[in-house]
């Protein structure tokens, strides 16, 4: 993964630096009891895994289209950089990003799903981290 083109490192850094900013804002935002907004909650840990695997994406030079499904972009990594991320998971991640935005005729997200949409999020972190170069992680 290194020998990446500076431009594309840069690009690559600042993909990371998002990432990085969402999932402090899901730790965050969790902290706030029961003022705790956890359908934002689960809107920053969606946008930390859809942008770590975006990252992990433009380290091997693929293209991915604007999206927020997970499954599409999950479909577009190279066989053996796989993310600790069930279809399950991805499902009700790309939910978060979506559907939860809005208001519907949807139960309103609990503490539980929050907690483990920050999980889920902290576990896809770390093994992409795992597989980004030394130079990438370096701002």
């Amino acid at each position: 993964m290194s020998g990446l083109p500076e431009s594309a490192l840069l690009v690559l850094r600042e993909w990371i630096q998002k990432a990085d900013s969402d999932w402090r804002a899901s730790e965050y935002l969790l902290t706030m009891g029961q003022d705790c907004p956890y359908e934002a909650v689960c809107f920053h840990a969606q946008q930390c895994v859809e942008k770590y695997i975006k990252a992990l994406l433009i380290c091997h030079s693929i293209a991915f289209p604007k999206v927020h499904d997970l499954a599409k972009l999950v479909g577009l990594l190279p066989i053996g950089k796989d993310v600790p991320l069930t279809v399950i998971e991805q499902a009700k991640l790309t939910d978060y990003a979506m559907v939860d935005r809005y208001p519907g005729d949807r139960e309103p997200i609990t503490r539980a799903e929050a907690e483990e949409a920050v999980s889920v999020a902290h576990k896809v972190r770390e093994a992409v981290r795992a597989l980004l170069s030394r130079e990438a992680l370096d701002n």
